[in-house]
């Protein structure tokens, strides 16, 4: 197959770039919305929480099978398959008539969800070969993040007003209808080299440790510990099972010899720690600006305008300084700023300033925007591009992990710190704890970046990538020996 053309691999970034843009506005839409629900749903705290997590969770669940299995059937099919099962579940919760049913569809999306990012990255990095112009690539991607973030809570708060909370489901229509016809024409078909089979057990451990993870979390405020240790049980059963079952398969759904590197497996732990962060901090602003200053959802959505738009800012700085200058400045830059606009919160109590809030709300994207294009390029260079499928499904896994860690965490410290009193009540105080988790994970972002962004930590990455080449090539021999 000859190289596609300039303008063709630019076409092939921009319908890629609009998959992430439904899926990642998604998540900032719904959270604007979180108020309206709960008064027309009638759900409790944990109620709002399953809403963006039961997403998050089958997202986090199935990333990894949709990498394999578009490197095995061809990424712009299953590419394809996505968008129309995302499209219609956008619609069937736009009719939602329950709290239980709105989960259910929410699932439903995030099937058709874990089918765009990681193959549209895959796409990416098979389109765009060269590692300075994958890099740029890569930082219009995260861009992206950043138009969601900073339209996200406009268009939301103005649907929310004009119409109500279910309008926010409507924009995914047109965007997944364009998407699909544009990739449909214009997107190249592509496979792994050496495709690897589906890998049932590993799978069935994913969704046990993650859901019954995220179940114990969630639900430890409000039911005794009998009944939530069970849960915990399982998902250390899981976890166990996982690291002795997998290295012992000929083709596993996680290769943890991907891990031996110290970029991936640092790019891993960032990728959870700043979603993580990103989770709660989109949650606490939420409920905060509308359920205890009383604003409505296109005023809250205007007051989270500063956390925003830095974001969509730096997010393709930060891929031009990860192409010319390594990953490290970026990560030192973002673990900085995140760490700093949590602990204005934790600490300094920035919502009862209006100026200490938005200056909490501009640190905390500028370090979010850092943050993308250095987990995303560290994830999958290095890796065999026959791989590149697997590799970037694990770093999208390490994404929606974070974000459904972070909502299930922070959401059950909130829970459990308000008790019986109402927001207005006690919402500063019971949101502290959950602040504090924030400031974690930006020191986590901080500390694991520069600990995996030097020399010896290249050199494992090299390690590694020569040792799974030497493994393919071998395999390979032994194939065609057959």
């Amino acid at each position: 197959m000859s190289e596609p053309s300039s303008r063709r691999r630019m076409l092939v970034l921009a319908i890629c770039c609009m998959s992430l843009l439904i899926v990642s506005m998604d998540n900032t839409v719904l959270n604007i919305a979180l108020p309206s629900m709960q008064r027309d749903l009638h759900a409790t705290t944990s109620g709002l929480q399953w809403t963006i997590d039961a997403y998050t969770l089958v997202l986090a669940s199935l990333l990894m099978l949709a990498g394999s299995t578009a490197d095995r059937i061809g990424r712009k099919r299953v590419f394809i398959v996505g968008l129309i099962v995302f499209t219609l579940g956008s619609a069937l919760c736009s009719v939602a008539p329950s709290l239980e049913t709105l989960v259910a569809f929410r699932m439903i999306q995030a099937v058709g969800g874990s089918m765009l990012n990681p193959v549209a990255m895959s796409i990416i990095t098979n389109t765009f070969t060269a590692p300075a112009e994958r890099a740029r690539a890569i930082g219009a991607w995260g861009a992206v993040v950043g138009i969601s973030m900073a339209a996200g809570p406009m268009i939301g708060g103005l649907l929310v007003e004009a119409v109500n909370w279910r309008a926010i489901f409507w924009i995914n229509l047109p965007v997944g209808i364009a998407a699909l016809l544009l990739t449909w024409r214009f997107v190249p078909e592509s496979r792994a080299a050496k495709p690897r089979r589906a890998d049932p057990v590993g799978q069935l451990l994913i969704i046990l440790l993650f859901g019954s993870l995220t179940y114990a979390i969630i639900e430890a405020p409000h039911s005794s510990l009998s009944y939530v240790l069970p849960f915990a049980a399982l998902a250390v059963f899981a976890l166990v099972a996982l690291v002795r079952v997998e290295p012992r398969r000929a083709e596993p759904l996680i290769d943890l010899r991907f891990f031996r590197s110290a970029p991936f497996s640092g790019a891993t732990v960032i990728a959870i720690s700043a979603f993580a962060a990103l989770g709660g901090f989109l949650f606490l602003s939420t409920l905060y600006l509308q359920n205890v200053r009383g604003l409505d959802a296109l005023h809250a959505g205007l007051w989270m305008l500063p956390m925003a738009l830095p974001t969509f800012v730096c997010a393709p700085l930060s891929g031009r300084l990860v192409g010319s200058r390594g990953p490290r400045i970026p990560l030192v830059i973002a673990g900085v700023t995140m760490t700093a606009g949590a602990l204005m919160f934790a600490a300094f109590h920035a919502e009862t300033s209006d100026v200490t809030l938005l200056l909490g709300y501009a640190l905390f994207g500028i370090g979010f925007g850092f943050v993308n294009a250095p987990i995303t390029n560290t994830a999958v260079s290095g890796m065999p591009l026959s791989q590149a499928g697997v590799a970037s499904a694990v770093a999208s896994t390490s994404r929606q992990l974070g974000q459904t860690l972070g909502v299930a965490v922070v959401g059950a410290l909130l829970a459990a710190g308000l008790g019986g009193l109402t927001y207005a009540e006690g919402f500063e105080t019971a949101a502290r704890p959950g602040w504090w988790v924030l400031v974690l994970c930006g020191l986590l972002v901080l500390g694991i970046g520069v600990l995996t962004s030097g020399r010896w930590a290249q050199h494992t990455a090299e390690r590694t990538a020569a040792r799974l080449e030497s493994s393919e090539a071998r395999d390979q021999t032994v194939a065609a020996r057959r």
